[in-house]
């Protein structure tokens, strides 16, 4: 943007009025009054001016605002004038994103002449990042708060980040505890999470802050963009940084962090460096809806000063925002003692000095200068001119955003923006006031129309983007997507009012601004932030590379847009495990993957490039509310374990999939049947959401049937059964239940009373096929669909007399029970009943004689007799005893047929009253303490061992009484003592409660705590008969179902209210679990009432919405919500009322078809719903869930919605789903009702000889329309691509092949007389190469060069289009350029040629390894190797060197090679390509009668290959013609043959490669062996590894191959293989240190045997030769510090053993240091410092000791630390000085 000049003295003039004009004087103008206060003072208060200087600028000023009070004119005169405002340089206002302009100097002779100098201008500047520099001070506002620190938004769309050590001290004493307590062993994963800083609770996004600027960097990644870093500080000592105690004045602003949190308030810590200001916050001062007791220490608030203590020690503040940014009357600062006072945050008012249109200057009571740039002066938001806003001279407020410390002079920046000023978040105007920008128009929403409002040149556009009160800004650089220069207001494409698609890249809350791109690349990316990454989301992205990790391939990073990556890990690259994932992902190739996770807030995206998963149908499960009992999905496993596996989803969702539950068949070790990343099929056996977990199946659910299902609840504990053995096992009996057929489980164990070896026996004689009687059912997982079953006589008996504990209300204490041991413990014996009810039997309470006994006497599975001694109601906890106690007296006093009262005594009546059991009757009026409170009852006691519940339906007697409507019963708290009056007596099995004259053994009373029950009267019980249509009640949920929600009128009516009728609001009814959880509260209606079958039916709708809807109410359009019933794959059932439902078809779902899934809708779930048509006669509806039709009609339509065939027209393109495909062809429905026919001719532009195979119903087609019959309503659809596409090109034909063209093609058929090809993009073309044209050389078999499905190129020799045939050659010589065939003088002439040595074509060609007929090699021409050298063109060098890079090692475009699952060099082999290039010419051998020269055979031309490498047999045998010597070739010939699994070929290989390397090729031979060991290791047996062992030591170095052989037998897991192979080693080649110290390594690393690997030590001493034992010993010593099994004391006790012998071997020194330093013990390696420099060393050495242990402290100790070096340092140097005076 041009700079803004300063007007002239006539162009000032000629603004004001005229009168005005006339009676000003002629001499030049002068600047305001403001610019002629002063300058302001230096930093601190002090001034520079003289006493006489400041009385002349008292005066003037006085002079100048007297003269303009009274003539409203500015004074002309000026008797001060600073030197230092002489400077005539004047500075001009800056654009808000772009560095200011300075303007032109002054051409005003005439103001030269006069001596009037202007003073320069203050230039406005807004705040960038050349322009924060260390030391600044910024005004911003949180916006993301991350793990590890929080992002400050700044103004002018900058960013700082705060790290989680620039907070406060609090925060940073508490990282640093965290980290010395994870280096403590002692602190447990739990504790260490409790002390974790949790940033979320400290700050809020939308907190003002002010920060103090610590440093501004580059943080440049490798390879890429350098990005700019703001690091910031809010720890009050550096944002207060210069504040003192004369500073702190009422209505300034200072940042505090809390010190301590008291009852009244929070204490304050200012930062300042006199520690005896202090500040108090009082706990209304905190602001709406925030508790100070919940506030942690540690938290930072911007707060305002409202007073002070009369000693000024204490400060007042207050963090409340309402208070703070109320600046229209008050709370601005009014009076500062120092400029210090003005910091960011501080509220202000100014006097506007000067208006320009890029901002305003002003000063701050006439001392501070203050600018507000285009941004926060409001005028690029509103848009108006802000000369017409703001008139000079006039005050307005405002508050401080930034300072400018590179200033000449001292100035502030400002911010006039509302929500700035008044501390408030930016809202759109019109809208409600918890409404943000974002969630108008959310970042990465592509704006449609974007308007041009105002043009910066220069800098950028400022839109309007349809949020009014918002505006959005385009930087000049993301205007589009070239480079664009300048921009213009009137001309240009981006002029005023001109209209662009544009996307949102951001918001700055600060600037109240969107940031927005118009570029199309930005609008074209699929995601600009990992936020926009839904999960469960299928994205298509490319390979950025493959991550190595210690294992191998650790997994694929894939990017889906610009800076989007996310981790496909390793188990979930493909549906089976891959042995070399690099070659099917390269890096740049295309992906189809399925997001997994997200994890914004670490940059974290998982992915999955399993086709099971990314293709699979299946609902996402990302999160537990969403999910139901019974809902099936894929997963992932990823754990298995001896009792199950777990199964990993989506999100953070997993379940647990029990051994039990994973197959019908019983699975001994899930191991052997799954493995960890596979995927499976599950569905939902049972969820806990709020727990977070959730136990699946992969069990057939439909195995289990309604039959059984309800045989299995019908099942109860303590019942006895009959079945049929059906399976028998070493553990249990199998029994298949009689008329259920049920499978239950019966223990060995529990077939008798009896020893283990009596119950086995009883098993020995029950035979498959045996019915068994009188069997007991012990417990039942309904879940698990497990029963178990006892035979046990003392537990049938007990059951038949009644006395078997199946529930804890059957508990009685004092009564003989029989059970059995369950389990047994070092304090006690669990004892086990029916119903899975279990005791506590106290080893104290076991007899005398058992306690001494191992396992008390006892095992699992025997039976028990006990009394019961003690009852626990709160904890549902029982203790038994198994001697004889005084509470046996009780017994007897019952046995004896004395009076019940005797044993009916009440202890500690909760009433002091009550003194009987019998004192408790119908209505009586008491007290109960509550022991629990739970979600629908309270469990209270009367008494001690009385106990009592209190439904929550007897609590409430209106509406108003409860504050909590979803947990009423939350304000009770136990040990609580409620009135409440006796209903009668609570019946535990059917839910109901009894008349009182029903007392059992232990009694649990029916209370009622209303208030209303508390009056003396008779209580009128309610019951269903009472219940009248249309009453209205309060009720309470007690249960929710799939398409209902279960409520209680009282605790013995019950009813129900259907899903639909809930709640009035849909949106509520879309959770019914988490919006009406169980206890909540509802007002209801009464619709029916059947009191023969027992059902009330209650809505709590008004009933003004809530009447049934009925076919005549509905109309066609109406909107309505419904309940999913029923979902299938070619539609869904949606249900209106309980007489209406209807059918949303697949092109009803989306206005999208690619988006219509009814997969994605589930059973019961609510949905809104169109209604499409209504069929009144047949009572059928046709609904629609089209976006377009049940959320707005501006919505975007790619597929329209069909009423009828006269919406359709000829050549329309239209899509749709197959209906049904018939013998003549398919049917595509277009609509509900609009079926179109596609002939089978019309399908597919080629021929298709099966089509139906690759037709199925419901696939989503897309065709043109070509013929419409509306009146037999028929309509013709055509699928060719040539009829839609108007660029199709047409497959060729044989009429379009012409002789001398090339093509491509693929081998179709090989004969002995030629090949067959079909050329690629054509109708089916073929024609055959004769074998004669395959080659320059005369080939036997063809069979031998190429396969079936092979890539060729070929040359077209004759057509004949009559027959239908074209001959082709596949001659290297027919694709040769031009170029090639001047190199080559007699190329064509002869059968072949290569590099200048002709070979004549010859039947004796034909053997294994097509060897050629010497005699007929012509040398005559054949100059020597040097000339051939000197004479050889840089194309034939070139021609050389690419064909090996054909062949390169580490080419990625090699394919078709596969190592065959294992590393062909055994770890040790070097892929260098100097191996490839040597000896490539291989020598010719001459016939004895023929004395000629030797010829250099260079590389085949004729076997160059293209890009992909070698892809056959042929390709390889070509190659290896050429280079022979190369062990590359031959080892990956092998490996294409174990691709194609021949294993006897690549043997064969080896062999061929071993007797063809020339003998001098040492290293090449080997590499062969160690390939042919790899194989033999792999696919072979120890005989043919021995074998092929011995031979290969024989041909090459021994001790080499048994250390190729070891490595491979480690890598293959082997390791007792390489342990033998070690032991050997270490006789035969015993001279070599590197043999003992690899056995010690592989000992103490893979094999975990530290202790045999430290005796070999020894061994090896009396093995070598002594000058290697000192640095044997000390690598066996450095093993013991670096292997995770290895003992760092021995390693310190090896190392001071050697030191001891050899004190002046530094170099152990040094090697000690290190070792001790990775250790990180300071003692110890001070200890070394000190013990080494003490030692008499050379002055050179010892300086490097001192210079490296100062290096050491410095780093890791402290100031003390360091200065103790130093003095030893000085020491040393004085020692040393004095012994040279004394010699």
């Amino acid at each position: 943007m041009a700079p803004v000049k300063r007007k002239s003295a006539t162009e000032t003039q000629s603004t004001r009025p005229e009168k005005k004009l006339k009676s000003a004087p002629t001499q030049a103008s002068r600047l305001s009054v403001v610019r002629e206060e002063g300058p302001a003072f230096p930093r601190g208060g002090a001034s520079v001016l003289t006493p006489l200087e400041h009385k002349q600028i008292q005066i003037q000023a006085a002079r100048d605002v007297l003269f303009e009070q009274n003539t409203g004119k500015k004074s002309t005169k000026r008797d001060f004038e600073d030197e230092e405002n002489e400077d005539d340089e004047v500075g001009g206002a800056d654009a808000t994103l772009a560095a200011g302009r300075r303007k032109p100097r002054s051409k005003n002779k005439k103001g030269k002449e006069s001596g009037i100098l202007e003073e320069p201008s203050i230039r406005i500047e807004g705040l960038g990042y050349k322009r924060l520099v260390p030391g600044s001070m910024v005004f911003g506002q949180v916006s993301r708060i991350n793990r590890y620190d929080i992002a400050l938004t700044l103004p002018n769309n900058l960013t700082g980040y705060i790290p989680l050590t620039s907070i406060s001290d609090k925060v940073t004493e508490a990282v640093e505890a965290l980290a010395a307590d994870e280096g403590s062993s002692e602190v447990s994963a739990d504790e260490a999470k409790g002390k974790e800083v949790d940033l979320k609770t400290l700050f809020s996004p939308g907190q003002y802050l002010r920060a103090y600027v610590s440093s501004t960097h580059d943080a440049t990644s490798s390879g890429g963009k350098g990005k700019k870093r703001i690091e910031l500080s809010i720890n009050p000592r550096q944002a207060n940084s210069g504040l003192k105690r004369v500073d702190l004045v009422v209505n300034s602003m200072v940042q505090a962090t809390v010190a301590s949190v008291e009852d009244h308030g929070l204490i304050m810590n200012l930062g300042l460096e006199d520690a005896t200001i202090r500040g108090f916050m009082s706990s209304k001062e905190l602001g709406q809806n925030i508790d100070h007791l919940k506030v942690e220490e540690g938290t930072v608030f911007l707060c305002l000063v409202t007073g002070l203590s009369a000693n000024g020690n204490i400060i007042k503040l207050s963090a409340d925002t309402r208070k703070a940014g109320n600046i229209k009357r008050s709370n601005y600062l009014t009076d500062a003692p120092t400029v210090d006072s003005f910091l960011p945050g501080t509220a202000v008012e100014l006097l506007v000095a000067e208006v320009t249109p890029s901002g305003i200057v002003g000063k701050v009571m006439g001392l501070l200068d203050v600018t507000a740039d285009l941004i926060h002066s409001g005028a690029a938001a509103s848009g108006k001119s802000l000369e017409k806003k703001y008139t000079t001279g006039s005050k307005i407020r405002g508050r401080i955003i930034c300072t400018f410390p590179m200033a000449s002079e001292k100035k502030l920046g400002i911010s006039l923006l509302d929500h700035v000023v008044n501390l408030r978040p930016p809202k759109p105007t019109g809208l409600a006031e918890d409404v943000s920008p974002t969630d108008v128009l959310p970042i990465s929403t592509i704006v449609q129309e974007a308007r041009v409002a105002k043009v910066e040149p220069g800098v950028g556009l400022f839109v309007d983007v349809g949020v009014k009160g918002v505006r959005g800004f385009v930087h000049i650089s993301r205007v589009a997507d070239g480079m664009t220069k300048t921009l213009s207001e009137s001309i240009g494409p981006y002029k005023l009012g001109s209209v662009h698609r544009g996307r949102i890249i951001d918001y700055n809350p600060m600037d109240g601004m969107f940031l927005v791109s118009l570029e199309q690349k930005i609008i074209d990316m699929p995601f600009l932030r990992l936020e926009d990454v839904q999960v469960g989301q299928i994205v298509k992205g490319t390979v950025e590379k493959l991550v190595i990790n210690a294992a191998g391939i650790g997994g694929v990073l894939v990017n889906l847009a610009e800076g989007i990556t996310g981790l496909a890990p390793e188990m979930h690259l493909a549906d089976v495990h891959l042995q070399h994932p690099e070659k099917r992902f390269k890096e740049g190739s295309s992906v189809t993957a399925r997001v997994l996770s997200t994890n914004p807030e670490k940059r974290q995206l998982r992915l999955t490039l399993k086709k099971a998963l990314v293709n699979s149908d299946g609902e996402i499960w990302k999160s537990y509310d969403n999910l139901a009992v019974g809902m099936q999905a894929p997963g992932t496993l990823v754990n298995i374990l001896s009792s199950g596996a777990v199964v990993q989803f989506y999100g953070s969702v997993r379940g647990f999939l029990p051994v039990s539950e994973m197959s019908e068949s019983y699975i001994q070790d899930p191991k052997q049947h799954f493995r960890v990343g596979q995927v499976v099929n599950v569905h939902i056996v049972s969820i806990d959401a709020a727990e977070r977990r959730m136990r699946v199946s992969c069990r057939d659910p439909s195995l289990f049937g309604a039959a059984q299902q309800k045989a299995l609840q019908e099942l109860s504990p303590g019942g006895t059964v009959s079945g049929l053995v059906s399976e028998k096992t070493n553990d249990e009996i199998v029994v298949e239940l009689d008329h259920s057929g049920l499978k239950a489980g019966l223990p060995i164990e529990h077939l008798g009373d009896e020893s283990a070896r009596k119950c086995l026996s009883l098993a020995n004689r029950i035979r498959v096929g045996q019915t068994l009687q009188d069997l007991l059912v012990l417990d039942k997982q309904e879940a698990k669909r497990l029963i178990r079953l006892t035979s046990k006589p003392s537990l049938i008996k007990a059951a038949k007399a009644g006395k078997l504990l199946k529930a804890f209300e059957d508990v009685v204490q004092g009564t003989e029970v029989v059970g059995f041991v369950r389990n047994i413990t070092l304090t006690g014996v669990f004892v086990q009943f029916a119903g899975g009810l279990t005791g506590l039997l106290l080893k104290n309470h076991l007899p005398d004689e058992a306690i001494r006994l191992p396992d008390f006497g006892m095992r699992r599975n025997q039976s028990v007799l006990a009394r019961v001694l003690s009852i626990d109601y709160g904890q549902q906890r029982f203790l038994l005893t198994q001697k004889i106690t005084t509470t046996q007296e009780t017994t007897k006093l019952k046995e004896s047929g004395a009076p019940l009262s005797a044993v009916r005594d009440l202890s500690n009546p909760a009433d002091g009253v009550s003194s009987s059991l019998d004192d408790f009757t119908l209505g009586k009026l008491t007290k109960a303490k509550i022991v629990s409170v739970k979600e629908t009852q309270m469990n209270v006691q009367l008494a001690d061992n009385v106990q009592g519940r209190i439904d929550v339906s007897e609590v409430f007697d209106n509406w108003e009484e409860i504050k909590d409507r979803k947990h009423p019963l939350k304000i009770f708290r136990p040990k609580q003592i409620l009135p409440v009056r006796i209903l009668g007596v609570h019946d535990s099995r059917n839910h109901r409660f009894l008349p009182i004259t029903h007392t059992g053994k232990a009694p649990v009373f029916e209370l009622s705590a209303k208030s209303s029950h508390q009056r003396e009267g008779e209580i009128d019980i309610l019951t269903l008969d009472k219940v009248q249509v249309g009453s209205k009640w309060l009720v309470f949920v007690n249960n929710i179902a799939d398409d209902c929600v279960w409520v209680n009128l009282s605790p013995n009516v019950r009813g129900r209210i259907r899903a639909m009728d809930v709640s009035e609001d849909v949106s509520l009814l879309t959770d019914l679990s988490k919006n009406f959880p169980v206890g909540s509260a509802l007002r209801a209606r009464v619709v029916n009432v059947d009191v023969t079958s027992n059902r009330l039916d209650l809505s709590a709708r008004p009933a003004s919405s809530s009447h049934s809807l009925a076919l005549e109410d509905l109309s066609k359009g109406m909107v309505l919500p419904g309940r999913v019933t029923k979902v299938t794959e070619r539609q869904m059932m949606v249900q209106l009322s309980e007489d209406l439902s209807g059918a949303v078809h697949l092109v009803d779902l989306a206005d999208d078809y690619s988006a219509s899934n009814p997969a994605a809708y589930q059973k019961n779930q609510v949905v809104r719903v169109c209604i499409k048509n209504i069929d009144v006669p047949n009572k059928r509806l046709v609904l629609s869930t089209r976006p377009s039709k049940v959320l707005s009609s501006s919505l975007p339509v790619k597929d329209p919605d069909i009423d009828s065939i006269s919406q359709l027209k000829v050549n329309d393109v239209m899509r749709g789903f197959i209906k049904n495909v018939a013998d003549t062809g398919i049917f595509v429905s277009l609509a509900s009702n609009v079926t179109a026919f596609v002939r089978i001719s019309d399908l597919s532009d080629s021929f298709i000889k099966d089509w139906k195979t690759n037709l199925e119903v419901d696939q989503l087609v897309k065709g043109k329309i070509t013929e419409i019959d509306p009146i037999l309503n028929h309509i013709l659809m055509n699928l060719k691509q040539s009829v839609m596409d108007k660029d199709y090109k047409a497959p060729l034909t044989y009429a379009d092949i012409q002789v001398g063209q090339t093509v491509t093609g693929k081998v179709r058929k090989v004969e002995d007389f030629g090949v067959f090809i079909v050329i690629d993009d054509s109708a089916n073309v073929s024609g055959l190469c004769h074998r004669s044209e395959v080659a320059e050389q005369r080939v036997a078999d063809v069979r031998k060069l190429y396969e079936e499905g092979d890539t060729v190129k070929a040359k077209v020799l004759n057509v004949d289009l009559e027959k239908r045939r074209i001959s082709f050659g596949l001659k290297a010589s027919y694709f040769t350029t031009d170029e090639e065939d001047s190199d080559n003088e007699s190329d064509g002439e002869v059968a072949g040629e290569i590099g200048g040595v002709t070979f004549a074509s010859s039947s004796n060609a034909e053997t294994e390894d097509d060897d050629m007929d010497r005699e007929d090699i012509d040398l005559a021409d054949v100059p020597d190797i040097d000339s051939d050298e000197k004479g050889m063109s840089d194309d034939d060098i070139d021609g050389d060197v690419a064909a090996i890079e054909d062949v390169d090692v580490t080419s990625d475009d090699v394919q078709g090679l596969s190592t065959g699952g294992f590393d062909w060099s055994g770890g040790v082999m070097d892929h260098d390509m100097r191996d490839v290039q040597s000896d490539t010419d291989g020598e010719i051998s001459q016939p004895k009668k023929k004395k000629r020269r030797r010829a250099e055979i260079k590389i085949d031309r004729t076997g160059d290959l293209d890009a992909n490498g070698p892809q056959s047999v042929a390709d390889f045998e070509r190659l290896l013609l050429g280079q022979p010597d190369s062990s590359y070739l031959w080892v990956s010939y092998m490996a294409f043959q174990l691709q194609l699994s021949e294993v006897t070929k690549a043997r064969d290989i080896a062999e061929r490669a071993i007797k063809s390397i020339n003998v001098r090729d040492v290293g090449q031979k080997l590499n062969v062996w160690v390939a042919l060991l790899n194989l033999e290791n792999t696919y072979g047996s120890d005989e043919s590894v021995e074998e092929v062992f011995k031979r290969a030591c024989q041909y090459n170095d021994a001790q080499e191959v048994h250390e190729r052989l070891t490595s491979i037998y480690i890598q293959s897991g082997k390791n007792q293989k390489a342990d033998d192979l070690f032991q050997s080693m270490i006789k035969k080649f015993s001279q070599d240190p590197k043999v003992w110290l690899n056995y010690a390594t592989f000992l103490c690393d893979t094999l975990s045997a530290p202790d045999r690997a430290r005796a070999l030590l020894p061994r090896a001493m009396q093995s070598l030769p002594k000058y290697n034992h000192l640095d044997l010993t000390s690598k066996f010593a450095h093993l013991e510090f670096r292997s995770g099994n290895g003992d760092a004391e021995r390693g310190r006790t090896i190392f001071e053993g050697l030191l001891t012998t050899f004190p002046r071997r530094l170099d152990l020194w040094n090697v000690l240091l290190d070792l001790e330093i990775r250790e990180g013990d300071k003692e110890r390696i001070r200890s070394i410092f000190g013990r080494v420099t003490s030692s008499k060393l050379k002055a050179r050495k010892a300086k490097y000791f001192f210079k490296r242990w100062l290096e050491y402290e410095e780093k890791e100790g402290d100031a003390k630390s360091c200065e103790n070096v130093k003095a030893r340092a000085g020491e040393y140097v004085r020692q040393q000085e004095s012994d040279k005076q004394q010699e």
